[in-house]
């Protein structure tokens, strides 16, 4: 029976995100797309977090969802708990919980033993393995990510490789599901905009991230200090060591072809950098379908991207990939205008069928639907993996196994 036509509709609560509207990075946008698409067809709840919303802003109603709040960050440590009390809160009214990330894995086994509520798990990346974490921590997300994986009802992946990786090392069948991109827009800039941002005069190459080791923000800077092309990139410098020595190392007065500018979390504004910028450069290394990369390809913008599975399977082998300085400075001295104006239709087309919200909410639908149809997980037995050669393993999955940093040797 399909969800508009039920007497009542089924509650859904959505877990791991920030919380709405959208004010941090991809889980919240996905939510914010969720809610605004789907809340008129099923019953939907978010949990967000009191520390980026003042007592004002926090609404029990947002579009349509009811939000729930808690006073704990979603990120970080502190994620372990927030999605655990998230979690068990939860299984007092909804009917399937939208887990996204791993962090709560560790409550899920219990869950399943307990209860008969539904629990559907993005994996997003693989976040175990970044740098960042101690080792410690990474064996605790490492298992987590099992027991997401094993005791959820379905899970979603976001990138092809990521989908293999699920299916070579936990024997399972996720749903492939990206992000959608066409929120973002080209505003017209305006006089407050150039007297803001000068350098929107001329050429540049934008970038924007979380300024962290995993997104080669050292390498890119670095490649670009050695040319005389512009660099904008947007970040958040002063989160950590890393951010703030870089910064210092690469300011503008001894580089004044990079401009390093903190957050914009003002989405028009950000939509004026990004729009206008010659070329986008992502450097992540890790994840699946990084939200930035697919915006910039809706955006119509030629892409130079870090040299992993995880890129390549997002823009389909049309960006140019880089895995060193030498790569970058190459790529951003020699690149033709007819190779970028190729590959900017090229991403668009593929941003335009792939990544967009509508497609991305009804294929969300259609999960919830199938729940209710009684949809069980499909397990994958290890013949029949025997399709993918063990070269082939090697070459495209090599920063998938466990003896080396998953970003090397792609």
């Amino acid at each position: 029976m399909l969800f508009n036509k039920m007497k009542r509709k089924k509650k859904i609560a959505i877990i791991g995100t920030a919380g709405v509207p959208a004010r941090y990075g991809g889980f919240e946008t996905l939510a914010e797309h969720l809610v605004r698409r789907l809340s008129k067809k099923i019953d939907l709840s978010v949990y967000g977090s009191s520390k980026l919303y003042t007592k004002s802003e926090r609404k029990r109603y947002y579009k349509g969802a009811r939000c729930y709040y808690l006073p704990l960050s979603a990120n970080g440590l502190s994620s372990i708990f927030y999605d655990v009390l998230s979690i068990i809160h939860a299984l007092f009214y909804a009917d399937y919980l939208l887990i996204l990330g791993v962090s709560g894995g560790i409550i899920m086994p219990f869950v399943r033993l307990f209860s008969s509520k539904k629990m559907i798990v993005h994996i997003d990346g693989l976040e175990w393995r970044r740098p960042k974490w101690n080792r410690w921590v990474k064996k605790y997300l490492k298992f987590s990510e099992y027991l997401a994986v094993k005791y959820s009802h379905i899970d979603i992946t976001d990138n092809a490789a990521l989908k293999k990786y699920t299916a070579i090392y936990y024997k399972t069948l996720s749903y492939l599901v990206a992000y959608g991109a066409d929120h973002v827009s080209h505003p017209t800039c305006t006089p407050k905009d150039y007297q803001t941002y000068p350098f929107l005069f001329k050429d540049y190459a934008f970038s924007v991230c979380r300024i962290e080791p995993e997104n080669n923000i050292h390498l890119i800077l670095k490649a670009y200090a050695q040319t005389k092309q512009r660099l904008v990139f947007v970040g958040n410098w002063n989160h950590s060591p890393y951010g703030r020595a870089l910064k210092e190392q690469y300011q503008s007065t001894l580089y004044p072809n990079l401009h390093l500018l903190d957050p914009i979390y003002a989405q028009k504004e950000l939509n004026v950098l990004r729009a206008n910028a010659k070329v986008y450069v992502h450097g992540h290394s890790a994840g699946g379908t990084n939200p930035s990369l697919v915006e910039a390809m809706y955006l119509k913008l030629p892409v130079f991207a870090f040299n992993v599975s995880y890129n390549k399977e997002t823009t389909q082998h049309k960006a140019l990939y880089f895995k060193n300085v030498s790569d970058l400075s190459v790529l951003s001295t020699h690149t033709s205008e007819n190779t970028l104006k190729k590959m900017r239709l090229e991403l668009y087309k593929i941003a335009e069928e792939r990544y967009t919200w509508k497609h991305i909410a009804q294929s969300y639908l259609q999960i919830f639907k199938s729940l209710e149809k009684g949809y069980a997980k499909q397990n994958i037995q290890s013949k029949t993996l025997e399709y993918l050669p063990k070269s082939h393993v090697q070459k495209h999955l090599a920063h998938l196994m466990y003896n080396q940093k998953f970003y090397e040797n792609r």
